[in-house]
């Protein structure tokens, strides 16, 4: 007979950590900042937050997680990457989900029900009533600071000369690529190619380049690019996106000038699909020498 405490956590929100996790709108939030999950990612998140402090096999992960789909374990791999950088994880030092060499992964966190504070209630209506409000005051608060967020984009939009000195000239974020797969299967590959790149761009010399962390703060959020770049501090933005058909894939991506919002360069590639880490490698590497030239061709102009 199965156990109705395994069907829970698929249906109630729980407190992983700091994190709240709503597993039927596929969010987590924490003090105001809300993140949507893809849906296998959200199913990893609960598989390990169902064995917090037993160790999870790569294998067991696939047969619950992947079950009905073929694919191999670096799904796992970039799963866990993906989902660590949602929760703001370092792998090295983690609080939330730590590796266990050749074995697995194990929820170090603390999992515990969102409502286990309140007091208990005779029918369910009083503590439904409370967790109304709390939601409520969430979502009073996430509006409150959303409206402060957009004054200050529109104080800075009528003060140009402020907003644009703040930025150094070369000085780029890579914003997430979108997944625009049917179905939206590809989202590790696209977080993967949005990594790679920053990476790369990193790399050149005297350009500044945000942290992964910092860029995938926007991920899903609705906000212009000029606000964006006056938070990261950067002059140019680059976004993208994924798509899949087959055995191939395309990706394209795109350079924004962040205080004009000209698209000053922009390209698609189109790859064969058969191996990710080389796909991601070879585009990361075109974009990044396509994106030197034209920042270094826009600082060289009058």
């Amino acid at each position: 007979m199965t156990d109705p405490a395994m069907d829970r956590p698929t249906q109630t929100m729980l407190r992983i950590g700091d994190w709240c996790v709503n597993p039927t709108s596929g969010q987590i939030s924490r003090d105001g900042e809300t993140a949507r999950v893809e849906v296998r990612t959200m199913r990893l998140l609960l598989c390990l937050a169902e064995h917090a402090g037993e160790v999870v096999s790569i294998d067991d992960l696939l047969s619950e997680v992947w079950s009905d789909v073929t694919v191999t374990q670096d799904s796992v791999y970039q799963a866990v990457t993906s989902l660590r950088r949602l929760l703001g994880d370092d792998p090295k030092q983690p609080t939330y989900i730590a590796t266990v060499p050749r074995l697995g992964y194990r929820m170090v966190a603390t999992v515990r029900p969102w409502m286990d504070r309140l007091p208990d209630a005779p029918t369910a209506g009083p503590r439904s009533r409370v967790g109304f409000m709390l939601v409520g005051a969430a979502l009073g608060l996430a509006l409150i600071v959303l409206v402060a967020f957009q004054f200050r984009g529109k104080v800075a939009n009528n003060n140009p000369s402020t907003a644009v000195a703040a930025q150094p000239e070369k000085s780029i974020a890579v914003l997430p690529f979108l997944d625009l797969t049917e179905g939206m299967k590809e989202e590790e590959f696209a977080d993967g190619m949005t990594e790679e790149l920053i990476d790369k761009l990193s790399k050149i010399p005297g350009l500044r380049v945000p942290a992964p962390t910092s860029s995938f703060y926007f991920k899903g959020k609705q906000i212009p690019v000029a606000d964006i770049a006056r938070t990261l501090g950067v002059a140019y933005v680059l976004d993208g996106s994924v798509r899949k058909s087959g055995a191939r894939v395309r990706i394209a991506a795109r350079l924004v000038r962040a205080d004009s919002g000209y698209v000053v360069w922009s390209e698609t590639y189109d790859r064969p699909f058969d191996d990710i880490l080389m796909v991601q490698d070879d585009i990361a590497g075109e974009v990044t020498k396509a994106l030197k030239a034209s920042i270094e061709g826009s600082h060289a102009s009058p």
